[in-house]
């Protein structure tokens, strides 16, 4: 199909990226087939899946009635929450408003819901990485962080492979669970007529050797899928920034595979 040269040639590693970023993986594949389109770097490097792991999680929120609609429940800021995502993260809550602004204690009031046992198995049938929810070694706050530079972890062909099984709603829980975690998920603009993209940004720092967190280095994430009709692309874009730069690593990503997609969704027959 016209679609797999068209893809080759127009996604590149660099696209978007700054020089002083690597382009860890970028992934791109039909979601009805599984054929993959792009594949370029190290797509089978496991690390933090950040942010990202909010899509995974809104689907096993539903799925076990915890969530109800992309509009409840809404839930209120409590004082010793975390609060570094600025004023959004102190405004009641939704499961939209959460995709949209990643916002972490609502992630936890999830997570704790439903404990570790809980989040293990489904990670597991999702097929999610190494779906390790212990957290930090000792500290016993895998329900608090697991997915932020932590014990879970996940590569991008893992993330391609998750998504591929949403898009098709093939997961193994309620096909509404599933519907209602697509229809929460933030909507991309994209110049391609007819296409609608959804997807989730993720960010967070490594640790250095002395275990403090790497402010300058952060991984940058961005997955999703594109959809039209009976038509879907699953992609993702990792990133890596090799010096402390302006901005988020995850925007960065973001933008860089968001004006990608166009070229190669408009070659799809």
């Amino acid at each position: 199909m016209r679609i797999y040269l068209v893809a080759a040639a127009v996604l590149t590693s660099a696209a978007g990226a700054p020089a002083s970023a690597e382009t860890i993986c970028t992934m791109v594949a039909d979601a009805a087939s599984g054929k993959v389109l792009r594949q370029e770097g190290d797509c089978a490097r496991r690390v933090t899946p950040a942010s990202t792991f909010k899509i995974p999680l809104a689907v096993i929120g539903f799925d076990s009635s915890f969530l109800k609609s992309p509009h409840a429940p809404v839930l209120d800021f409590r004082k010793g929450d975390p609060d570094w995502g600025g004023a959004e993260w102190k405004k009641p809550t939704d499961p939209e408003h959460w995709l949209k602004y990643s916002v972490v204690w609502f992630s936890q009031r999830i997570t704790h819901a439903l404990g570790e046992e809980k989040l293990t198995d489904y990670a597991r049938r999702f097929g999610y990485g190494n779906a390790d929810f212990s957290g930090d070694p000792g500290k016993n706050n895998g329900l608090e962080r697991a997915w932020i530079a932590s014990s879970l972890k996940i590569s991008p062909q893992e993330q391609i492979a998750f998504l591929q099984k949403l898009a098709k709603r093939s997961l193994p829980v309620a096909p509404q669970a599933m519907e209602q975690a697509i229809a929460s998920m933030e909507r991309f603009p994209i110049d391609a007529a007819g296409w609608q993209v959804k997807g989730k940004t993720g960010m967070a720092y490594p640790r250095s050797a002395s275990g403090e967190f790497d402010y300058a280095r952060p991984w940058g994430w961005f997955v999703g899928f594109a959809e039209q009709g009976d038509r879907k692309v699953v992609f993702a874009r990792l990133i890596q920034d090799e010096k402390k730069l302006p901005g988020s690593a995850s925007a960065r990503a973001r933008t860089a595979i968001l004006n990608e997609l166009p070229a190669a969704l408009r070659a799809v027959e």
